[in-house]
């Protein structure tokens, strides 16, 4: 469907879920310097906090921000995403991270593997891009993907996550 993006039949048995609770939308906008009004017109709440603003949204995706004005271009920077996910299949299954090389980019995940025993078991993984401080492209483009092997059975279901890094 569309650029590969979705294919709603697997939608039906997704078997890995991010939780993303209403405090994490608020911290991203708190994050993107929405005001308290407009954060509040949008939640239609006003127990809004943002002590704990961050970018990082668990969620299947990365954004990695690289600053275009940088006069030290030779430094490099590392840029951490943690993310938390939950088993939503039955039995046990084991995903394994398999990261395609990206130019100029050094990108880790870790641990290498989720193992789940169980339905509702969570896991976190850490993904780690480490780049130039000064990165010559406008936006670059990858696709690590965590690959699902169900234990005893011949199935493999593929996971993609896209990751994107913008200058600015």
């Amino acid at each position: 469907m569309g650029a590969d993006h979705i294919n709603p039949n697997k939608t039906l048995d997704p078997r890995l879920i991010y939780d993303v609770r209403t405090e994490d939308y608020v911290s991203l906008l708190c994050a993107l310097n929405f005001t308290q009004k407009q954060i509040q017109i949008i939640t239609k709440s006003s127990s809004n906090s943002c002590s704990n603003s961050s970018l990082d949204l668990n969620y299947p995706s990365f954004i990695a921000f690289f600053n275009a004005n940088d006069s030290n271009s030779g430094v490099k920077i590392v840029q951490e995403f943690q993310r938390m996910v939950t088993y939503v299949g039955d039995g046990k299954s084991t995903y394994t991270a398999k990261l395609a090389p990206m130019d100029g980019l050094q990108v880790s995940v870790v641990p290498e593997q989720l193992v789940f025993s169980e339905k509702n078991d969570k896991q976190s993984y850490k993904l780690s891009i480490e780049g130039p401080r000064l990165i010559k492209e406008l936006v670059v483009y990858g696709l690590p993907c965590i690959v699902l092997i169900i234990k005893g059975g011949a199935t493999a279901i593929f996971f993609s996550t896209e990751m994107k890094l913008s200058r600015w």
